[in-house]
């Protein structure tokens, strides 16, 4: 049915791939992208008080590496609706074992997937596909001062992007790389 939802503990602590069991038959498809009560297993206190969709124009393009930090932090709920994104989580939490280590998954409108980033994780993608389009659903409303973000092409991270990066914004391309005093999230 629709309504299956599965879940797999990526090798970062805490961030969970989703997948989706589409019903298809002669009208198209149906997925199920988020059920409380399926989600409840994963995180019990899981609320999304913003969504937001965004679309990116040139394949090869890098947005990212974005995070809040507390108390805005936020965990998101990422799905690819239309074309493909080489999705990237980098775990901030000082207290975790996979402190500073990413983890990337090739999502797409074509895999019914998604992927649960929790709270004290910097995120960012790459478009794989013209016309990507990504939706986001949020805990915590976006709040500019508290933003934070990492260099996708920061060598203490060695993130290895699928294309050569491009069309990377002036302000992802400011932020500055990491050094020994970064402090992390404390969560």
């Amino acid at each position: 049915m629709g309504g299956i939802l599965r879940f797999e503990p990526a090798p970062l602590a805490g961030l969970t791939v989703v997948f989706g069991q589409p019903r298809v038959d002669e009208r198209g498809r149906f997925v199920r992208v988020y059920d409380a009560d399926k989600f409840a297993a994963v995180r019990r206190d899981l609320t999304f008080v913003q969504v937001n969709l965004s679309r990116t124009t040139r394949r090869g393009t890098v947005r990212g590496m974005h995070f809040q930090w507390p108390p805005a932090a936020d965990a998101k709920l990422v799905r690819c609706v239309h074309g493909a994104v080489f999705d990237v989580a980098v775990d901030l939490r000082t207290d975790s074992p996979t402190f500073l280590r990413w983890h990337g998954v090739k999502l797409s409108a074509a895999a019914e997937l998604g992927l649960l980033i929790p709270e004290g994780f910097a995120h960012g993608f790459q478009a794989l596909t013209d016309d990507a389009e990504i939706l986001y659903m949020h805990t915590a409303a976006y709040t500019p001062e508290l933003e934070g973000g990492l260099r996708h092409d920061d060598p203490r991270l060695d993130i290895r992007w699928p294309l050569s990066a491009s069309n990377v914004s002036a302000r992802d391309r400011s932020f500055a790389l990491l050094d020994p005093t970064f402090p992390g999230i404390s969560t």
